[in-house]
């Protein structure tokens, strides 16, 4: 059980850091974590418990909100909707790379 929760405080603070570490003004980063906040609380139980999948997508979530943030975004429920639809897109498009790939090898 500790073993758990220090994993799981370990992909928290990778999305976190990421997050953190972004150059933006203290109320864009703040927008920008109650966003990720938000947003991660929509779709945790999409992931199970699985600790490497949970770090993974955090992760994701992370790259798509910052990938989609401004120095001008204030407006939480704006940044939350757009990383949503970011991460979703992401997603899909990595499985139909996957699909592709496993066509051209024949698997």
């Amino acid at each position: 059980m500790l073993l758990a929760r220090k994993t799981f405080g370990k992909s928290r603070m990778r999305a976190r850091q990421l997050i953190d570490g972004a150059s933006f003004g203290p109320e864009a980063l703040s927008a920008i974590n109650q966003a990720f906040d938000e947003a991660w609380v929509e779709i945790a139980g999409n992931f199970g418990n699985d600790q490497t999948e949970i770090e993974t997508a955090r992760y994701s979530l992370a790259t798509a909100l910052l990938s989609i943030a401004s120095e001008d975004s204030r407006d939480v429920q704006v940044l939350k909707t757009a990383a949503l639809q970011r991460m979703a897109l992401d997603y899909r498009q990595g499985s139909a790379r996957d699909k592709s790939s496993e066509r051209a090898t024949g698997r």
